[in-house]
């Protein structure tokens, strides 16, 4: 029986974020994608993944799923035999001004997706999540734009909400001590390396693996290169 690999994607993705892998990995893993439906809070999200998860398995998250994957890690580390975290943070909503403007921006976009459409918010907010020299191609940001715009504004709305009421997960990852490893993109100014070597540095057994000519989402930018350093991880 095949070992299970759960595959937590981020704000407004979907399976076709992981397509490269899932292909790549599935004559040894049994791939599981999970969708978070309507869910409004992170913790909830962690329950339905581990409702579908078997009795231990290993799990990749991608920017809010990976802060889903450490509500996993907080609920139940044991299941957890490998973790991979891409593209994320661990902090709360920070205090002040910082909170507000960060909640203040979120809104816009939600404003944008019920106003104009999922897909124009989405041509707006891509143009900083890719490596700036990827924005003329049409085909990858086409692709993001059709994945946003498979799910409605009141889902986009939803999983606002359970970003801006994260919790902290500083005291998760000193409690993880599973084999994990961090992956970002050279680019990625949403989430940077600097942050993923923060992190990495606070998990006992983990790695960094920066991934090059990529921004925050990394898995479809560079699909070749995310997958081979996952064959590593998986190893």
């Amino acid at each position: 029986m095949k070992p299970t690999l759960m595959l937590l994607p981020g704000l407004m993705c979907d399976y076709t974020v992981w397509d490269h892998q899932v292909a790549a990995l599935s004559e040894a893993w049994h791939c599981i994608v999970v969708d978070y439906q309507d869910d409004d809070n992170l913790v909830t999200m962690s329950r339905r993944v581990l409702d579908h998860a078997p009795e231990t398995f290993a799990m990749a998250g991608h920017s809010m799923g990976g802060r889903v994957a450490l509500e996993v890690m907080r609920l139940a580390p044991e299941k957890v035999q490998r973790l991979a975290l891409l593209d994320t943070g661990y902090t709360a909503l920070a205090p002040g001004e910082a909170g507000e403007k960060e909640v203040a921006g979120r809104m816009r976009r939600v404003k944008a997706a019920t106003e104009k459409g999922v897909a124009a918010m989405a041509r707006d907010w891509v143009t900083g999540m890719v490596h700036p020299d990827r924005l003329n191609d049409s085909v990858l940001i086409d692709a993001i734009v059709t994945m946003f715009e498979r799910k409605s504004p009141a889902i986009f709305e939803a999983q606002i909400k359970a970003l801006i009421d994260r919790l902290d997960a500083t005291e998760v990852l000193a409690t993880i001590d599973c084999p994990t490893t961090f992956f970002v993109g050279r680019q990625d100014s949403w989430s940077t390396p600097e942050l993923h070597q923060e992190m990495s540095d606070q998990v006992r057994h983990s790695r960094l693996e920066i991934i090059e000519n990529a921004g925050h989402m990394s898995m479809v930018e560079q699909p070749e290169a995310m997958t081979r350093v996952f064959w590593q991880w998986l190893s």
